[in-house]
């Protein structure tokens, strides 16, 4: 019908169509065939509904920037309509292309300007969706417990007006709160989102959460078990279209092998994830995976190259606001520094990240003051002079 309309440029059937059946295929993640047909709607003209439909579609195969071309064109039609309610949605869809980019201020500024127009036009749902993506970005921030107070906002909502994909993502969010405390809580939230995103046929959803529960295991030390869900992930991610998923997973299954000590398949799945993660704009990604090279050659002993890549991670952590892992960029180049004895440099970078854990209470901050108190110590012993010779 979509295209009959199209081609007899019957404008209202086409866009009606258009947006019923692109509806129906973003839950399903049918992505390339949403762009297309939204394409198709826009050579008949403007059309914001089409603009966001393709902009979403965009978005989830890793294309940020025209992502953002197309929500902007929307967002600019909906704001000349007076449409309220889908002013609202494409502010939290550009806050989420921000967010994925790593521009963590920009994105919280349009969940800002989205929450209360969703609050004065009674969209619950969308209420929901913009809570937790709110607390995305400050879990990203490392504010786990101002994320965990939004995702809990979002949650009772969610199951009250019945959206069951919103309701899998904020579990696995707070899921991916707790891994970062390393609770095995994590697995509980994550395993109780699963079962929904296969219901609702949310296949990005059920990639993510496979992943998630993969990185769960590598934190408990069951590297095989995490290997087995990152293995099941990948395809998925492939089948649906989603770059920045997969190169998520490969990240992870490199971060595993190094932690198996194969640190030339390690390398192999770090090369893989990184080009894809300049192709999709993942800066906070891009410097995740150029940190954990530098650990990989870290573990091989070359200490020259292991700095170069967490040099190059490092201002990209603190482009985005990344304090979490800043300090953990900051605390591996520490390392370096003692392993070749210059402890004033070692010194001054574990300053900087008992700093930066005690800004964000970092559950490592009691052990890395103790690391850099030690360190102090071993300078100061080895400046006392020694005794004089005797006669």
């Amino acid at each position: 019908m979509h295209r009959l309309a199209a081609a007899g440029r019957q404008v209202a059937i086409a866009r009606d169509t258009g947006a019923r059946v692109c509806r129906v295929w973003l839950r399903t993640s049918w992505f390339a065939a949403v762009e297309a047909m939204a394409t198709a709607t826009l050579t008949l003209g403007p059309d914001a509904g089409a603009f966001h439909d393709r902009g979403r579609a965009r978005s989830s195969t890793g294309r940020p920037w025209p992502a953002l071309e197309d929500y902007q064109q929307a967002l600019t039609i909906y704001q000349q309509a007076g449409d309220r309610g889908n002013e609202a949605v494409t502010l939290g869809s550009i806050g989420a292309v921000y967010d994925r980019l790593g521009d963590r201020q920009r994105a919280l500024d349009h969940y800002r300007r989205a929450l209360p127009i969703q609050r004065e036009v009674g969209d619950r749902a969308g209420e929901a969706a913009t809570l937790n993506n709110t607390g995305h970005v400050h879990a990203r921030l490392g504010d786990r417990q101002r994320a965990l107070d939004y995702y809990r906002r979002a949650l009772p909502i969610q199951r009250e007006v019945g959206d069951r994909a919103g309701e899998a993502a904020t579990l696995n969010n707070i899921g991916g709160v707790y891994a970062g405390l390393g609770d095995r809580r994590a697995l509980d939230y994550y395993r109780r989102a699963l079962p929904i995103a296969r219901e609702v046929g949310d296949r990005a959803c059920e990639a993510a959460t496979l992943n998630n529960i993969g990185g769960m295991y590598a934190r408990l030390g069951d590297r095989q078990r995490s290997l087995d869900y990152y293995r099941r992930a990948l395809p998925i991610a492939r089948e649906v279209g989603d770059r920045a998923g997969e190169a998520v997973t490969l990240n992870n299954t490199g971060h595993v092998y190094a932690g198996l000590g194969d640190w030339q398949r390690a390398l192999d799945y770090y090369r893989r994830a990184l080009p894809i993660r300049r192709e999709v704009g993942d800066r906070a990604g891009e410097a995740a995976t150029l940190n954990n090279t530098g650990r990989v050659y870290a573990g091989l002993g070359d200490w020259q190259r292991a700095l170069d890549y967490y040099r190059r991670a490092l201002p990209i952590r603190r482009e985005v606001g990344d304090r979490a892992g800043e300090a953990v960029t900051r605390s591996n180049i520490a390392m370096v520094h003692r392993a070749g004895g210059d402890l004033d440099r070692a010194i001054q970078e574990l300053e900087q990240v008992v700093d930066l854990e005690r800004q964000i209470d970092h559950p490592r901050l009691e052990a890395d003051t103790a690391v850099l108190e030690q360190l102090r110590r071993q300078r100061a012993e080895d400046q006392e002079p020694e005794p004089p010779a005797g006669p």
